[in-house]
């Protein structure tokens, strides 16, 4: 079967026009009377002709190869009427109009030779009686028609035949507009169902974040805007302040529910000059960190709405939209105030425990001493490695007491200091000295640089800074294999002067660095390699290096060695002694 189109009818649908036309044409001859038939043979060449046309259209119809070859049958028509027009009275025959049918369909044809095409068909049908002998013409008026009119014919086609071709341009763009839409309806269609799906999805998601918002009952988590208005306030919330979600949300801000003086507090340390552009320096202090994109996590005082305070562990992060603009923050707190008491309760026997281990050591070694030294009763010289044995480790177990007492005193933020002008360069060359023969007992090159022109000049305590070197020093010797270098050095940078110690030991993981300041940890590297130690050097040097304003810094890799970093403000830009004093008996 051929295919049907709009825009390429079949030959069949061509021809029955046609054929039609021809059908009536032939009742009318026969059935009006005084209608000229000039030639019989001609009036059956004519029916032959459209009848075999019209047969070989059926055919072409059904048999879509012979498409190109339907052409055929609008000239065989064309020829067929020229024909019947010869016989029924040739230039006064009633049925010369019919030539028009297959000219059409010849000129409807894509291609401009089919212009000529129709042109030529109607000159040869139109002079046929002429060419056939089967008439002469009796003036010239018959002979010029016979010219004339397949000039005319010739204008008919080229207009029809423009006509034809418009009317495909615009049947494409029909159709391409026609299946643009249907694609459109398609995409329309597979959207609409993904989008069901992603909405079924999304009420599962929501569902499930429903459920884990309501489940958070022992944290607060509090959403604001970028003003501090609260849009989002969970269950652990209303525990811990009081207000349901009803009456906090868009009604109440985060700021609120903190001290004012530690807000206050927090801005001053950020430095926010007098008359900066912040409408809130206090909520802009409390989420410059997150604003900045750092994680931060320190501890506040929320404040119930019944009145009472309550110490929290308070993260802030910040929220951002799909275009990475800042929409928000997001406030996680938990109360800690049972592991405050706990620390309370932990310090407290620490320094009872300590107190109470002090006097009977300081008792153990005044009689070692007297024991090493009765000359009545001289001891033999086993007698006295076994003293020195017993005097060294209680030595050591009242270093350990010290350290305890100390860090206690660190964690009730009390510890004294003895703060004064000095020179870095003497502290650290004396560290270095003193742990040389540790050093090269344990055959590691210790190693000494001063990177400065002039000593750095710091206000501090002489003995607690020699004490983080000394600690920091005999760290590094420890976790570092015999061979190895520890490398200490003095340098400046920028308002600080920088106290490094670097080695070439076993390293730290890097899960591990941020809780290497932690009372009592031991990296897993010092517990593989049984290195010795209780996990309270670190914590006491650091405590030492905030309580003169400076900082610490770690760098570390597994296999390859670690850098502690001190850094200690310069005197020209240090804190008066009488404001550090201060600011370690608070």
């Amino acid at each position: 079967m051929a295919h049907l189109s709009v825009d390429h009818p079949s030959a069949g649908l061509k021809q029955l026009p046609t054929a039609l036309a021809f059908a009536v044409a032939l009742v009318v001859l026969y059935s009006v009377r005084g209608l000229q038939i000039s030639n019989p043979a001609f009036i059956l060449a004519g029916i032959a002709a459209i009848t075999l046309a019209t047969l070989f259209s059926a055919v072409v119809t059904r048999v879509s190869a012979l498409d190109q070859f339907a052409i055929i049958i609008p000239v065989v028509d064309l020829l067929g009427f020229g024909a019947f027009r010869a016989g029924t009275g040739a230039a006064s025959s009633l049925f010369v109009s019919l030539i028009i049918l297959p000219v059409v369909w010849i000129a409807s044809e894509k291609g401009r030779w089919y212009i000529a095409l129709a042109t030529a068909g109607t000159f040869v049908a139109l002079m046929m009686p002429f060419l056939f002998g089967i008439a002469r013409p009796t003036n010239s008026t018959e002979l010029l028609r016979g010219i004339f009119a397949p000039f005319v014919f010739a204008i008919f086609a080229s207009i029809i035949n423009e006509l034809a071709r418009q009317s495909r341009a615009q049947f494409r763009e029909v159709r391409a507009l026609a299946d643009e839409k249907e694609r459109m309806l398609q995409r329309t269609f597979d959207y609409a169902t993904q989008l069901e799906e992603s909405e079924a999805n999304f009420r599962g998601v929501s569902r499930m974040f429903r459920g884990v918002w309501d489940a958070v009952t022992e944290q607060a988590v509090i959403g604001t805007d970028v003003t501090g208005l609260v849009d989002a306030w969970n269950p652990g919330a209303e525990k811990l302040l009081g207000p349901s979600a009803r009456e906090a949300e868009g009604k109440r801000y985060v700021f609120d529910f903190h001290v004012p003086q530690e807000l206050e507090d927090r801005a001053r340390e950020l430095n926010y000059p007098p008359g900066a552009t912040v409408l809130n320096p206090g909520f802009s202090a409390l989420v410059e960190s997150a604003r900045l994109g750092e994680a931060e996590s320190r501890e506040w005082t929320y404040i119930r709405d019944d009145g009472t305070s309550v110490p929290v562990s308070l993260s802030v992060t910040k929220r951002s939209d799909e275009s990475g603009e800042t929409v928000g923050y997001l406030f996680v707190a938990a109360d800690v105030t049972q592991a405050k008491e706990v620390s309370r309760l932990k310090d407290e026997f620490v320094g009872l425990i300590s107190h109470e281990l002090r006097t009977p050591l300081s008792s153990i070694l005044g009689y070692l001493e007297l024991m090493k030294d009765d000359d009545e009763y001289p001891l033999s010289e086993e007698q006295m490695q076994y003293l020195a044995v017993a005097e060294r480790n209680a030595h050591r177990l009242l270093r350990l007491v010290g350290d305890l007492l100390f860090t206690a005193q660190v964690e009730s933020g009390k510890f004294p200091l003895d703060a004064h002008d000095m020179e870095l360069e003497g502290i650290v060359t004396a560290a270095v000295e003193s742990a040389r023969p540790v050093a090269a007992s344990a055959g590691i090159t210790l190693v000494e640089e001063i990177l400065t022109v002039d000593s750095p000049l710091v206000h501090g305590d002489p003995i607690r800074l020699g004490q983080a070197c000394d600690n920091l020093i005999s760290n590094a010797i420890k976790f570092t294999p015999r061979g190895g270098t520890v490398t200490v050095s003095i340098s400046e940078q920028g308002r600080d002067a920088v106290i490094t110690v670097r080695d070439t030991g076993m390293g730290i993981a890097a899960s591990e660095l941020d809780q290497l300041f932690a009372r009592f940890f031991r990296a897993s590297t010092a517990t593989r390699n049984a290195v010795p130690g209780v996990g309270l050097g670190l914590t006491i040097t650091k405590a030492i290096v905030t309580a003169h304003r400076g900082s610490m810094n770690v760098e570390s890799e597994e296999g390859v060695g670690t850098q502690f970093s001190m850094s200690l403000p310069l005197v020209a830009s240090a804190a008066p002694a009488a404001a550090l004093e201060e600011a370690t008996s608070r």
